[in-house]
């Protein structure tokens, strides 16, 4: 079977990741990791036969053969990349806060958005909330949400680390933007249990309409949409109605690619992209046929 071949800017915990889901993929191929030192996540993926570079974002825009692009830097790097990729025609999968293309949630707006080519994966808590937030919004009207996204801190790297502002910040605009709620607040916690536990996401919603049937079944729906890309994913409280208030809370367990099971964080955002990667890929092999 044909396959498109995708370059990861960003050798890390993220883009090794990635580069094993992109190995599993049955439209994507695995072509170019690139950084810009040396690194365990270089050597990792030269080990499995794949071009290595340590030209960063230049080598990616220069190899012919890249049409997809997943940038797993930080937002400011993605700001310096993101022109340099769209002036070499790739296809980016930001995986950073920087937000220089729309936001995108698989399951809430992906069929919207099919000529972007820079697809904003949000972060890991709107990948984990936004699915449940849109499912209230979408039955009850949201007029408030908040969102605590809670996460091992071993799995909290440097990049997040970095980027906790950003996350905070992308995460709001993200609820309101493509969740549909009128006003959002989002809150990330760092938690050092050991051992780890898994990422466990708090959504309240503050809604017009509370209809309890329909708020559950939307709910409901849309974890199960989540699931088929991202398994990991469960109810841990489904909906609790308390007149105008919503309360849900999700775990996400991750895949266990390359990062451990309790890098739920992490293995969502990645699979989201990879699953926004595939749809891409199968809508450039169409035109091809």
């Amino acid at each position: 079977m044909e396959k498109i071949k995708v370059g990861i800017i960003g050798p890390g915990n993220i883009g090794s990741d990635l580069m094993y889901k992109v190995m599993k993929s049955k439209h994507l191929q695995m072509h170019m990791m690139a950084g810009i030192v040396e690194s365990e996540g270089i050597k990792r993926a030269a080990g499995l036969g794949f071009k290595t570079s340590l030209n960063g974002v230049d080598a990616v825009a220069a190899d012919p053969d890249i049409k997809i692009v997943f940038d797993a830097t930080s937002a400011k790097a993605h700001l310096h990349n993101a022109p340099i990729l769209k002036a070499a025609g790739k296809i980016v999968m930001d995986m950073t806060p920087a937000a220089v293309g729309p936001y995108v949630v698989p399951c809430v707006n992906l069929e919207h958005l099919a000529h972007v080519d820079n697809f904003n994966m949000v972060t890991c808590g709107g990948q984990a909330t936004i699915p449940i937030a849109y499912a209230i919004d979408k039955v009850a009207d949201s007029s408030y949400t908040e969102i605590v996204a809670c996460l091992s801190s071993k799995s909290a790297g440097p990049g997040t680390r970095a980027n906790i502002d950003e996350f905070t910040q992308t995460t709001r605009k993200a609820l309101e933007i493509v969740g549909g709620s009128d006003k959002a607040k989002a809150i990330i916690v760092l938690n050092p249990a050991d051992p780890a536990l898994m990422m466990t996401n708090t959504i309240y919603s503050i809604v017009k309409n509370p209809d309890e049937k329909k708020i559950i079944d939307s709910v409901y729906e849309y974890v199960e949409k989540v699931q088929a890309y991202v398994p990991g994913y469960q109810l841990r409280v489904p909906p609790v109605i308390d007149g105008n208030k919503v309360t849900v809370i999700v775990q996400v367990e991750g895949a266990g690619d390359f990062l451990p099971k309790y890098s739920g964080n992490l293995d969502i955002i990645n699979q989201a992209a990879t699953a926004v990667a595939e749809k891409v890929a199968e809508n450039l092999l169409s035109r091809e046929d």
